[in-house]
């Protein structure tokens, strides 16, 4: 989409219930650490799954062999249909830190916000009829390392996920593919991430500017290992959408202090506006 028919666009700009997916994430915070292969993480699992009672899901589970044993991934799938073809993949975790796990972290930004804005994006989609491409959206699971970050301990739901959809044929249908972590500080600042897909960051960038939240992306750049890097290696126009540093010099990131009162509901309101947007500028583009 050009940025002279973006401007002539007068379609109303999306909006989340940002109240709503702020109790998301105090619900989701209040489980407590959600490691994989603990019972909290079972027990979101079905928080997740009751929410989407009405929708159609997918499982893409199976058994992670790590460097602390076997442990099992759910990947959870809801698809939204779209008169187009075409997919619009919309991702976030929903585990917290494996490390972390006796510490007391229980990670409201960090798993928590993510996985509390894909509720809310399911509740903006269910029951209407799309005339654009279908919006799936992944609850991903095992993005964290369980003992120390590497290319083999790291991402082991969506390292699995695009090997499937890669068989499958699905990763050929993916227009465009958007990652959500840490999406809830209150002094939100998206980071301008080199490993992402240029185009589809200036789209994302042009949605925030028809909301009027600009000031909130891309003062940082830098290249993230996140949930996107599968997809990214095999030619998916991909995005992540997150802000990082977390605190002054990333103080809160990976600690117990990443918790309930350091996430405002208007970054929420932020994000979720422009990812709405940012699906409808994508179903609109030639």
């Amino acid at each position: 989409m050009s940025e002279a028919l973006a401007a002539s666009d007068t379609a109303p700009m999306p909006h989340i219930d940002a109240k709503r997916a702020f109790e998301y994430t105090r619900e989701v915070t209040a489980f407590g650490a959600r490691y994989i292969g603990s019972e909290n993480h079972k027990k979101l699992e079905r928080y997740i799954v009751d929410h989407l009672k009405s929708d159609q899901v997918e499982d893409d589970a199976f058994v992670a062999d790590t460097v602390e044993g076997k442990f099992p991934i759910r990947n959870i799938i809801a698809k939204y249909p779209g008169k187009k073809d075409g997919i619009i993949a919309i991702l976030g975790h929903y585990d917290t830190n494996y490390p972390l796990r006796n510490t007391g972290y229980v990670g409201a930004n960090d798993g928590g916000s993510s996985t509390a804005i894909l509720l809310e994006f399911a509740n903006q989609l269910r029951a209407k009829t799309r005339d654009g491409y279908s919006v799936w959206l992944v609850w991903t699971d095992g993005e964290e390392a369980v003992k120390s970050w590497s290319d083999t301990d790291s991402l082991y739901g969506t390292r699995h996920l695009a090997e499937k959809w890669e068989k499958d044929g699905t990763l050929k249908k993916i227009k465009a593919l958007m990652v959500m972590d840490m999406i809830g500080p209150k002094d939100l600042s998206i980071l301008h991430d080199s490993n992402s897909t240029p185009w589809l960051l200036d789209l994302i960038y042009t949605a925030a500017e028809r909301g009027g939240y600009q000031s909130h992306f891309y003062a940082l750049g830098g290249g993230e290992e996140d949930d996107h890097i599968p997809f990214v290696k095999r030619g998916v126009p991909c995005a992540d959408v997150i802000d990082v540093p977390y605190g002054y010099n990333d103080v809160f990131h990976h600690t117990p202090q990443d918790t309930m009162d350091k996430l405002s509901p208007e970054s929420l309101q932020i994000v979720g506006d422009t990812i709405l947007e940012t699906i409808r500028l994508l179903d609109q583009k030639p």
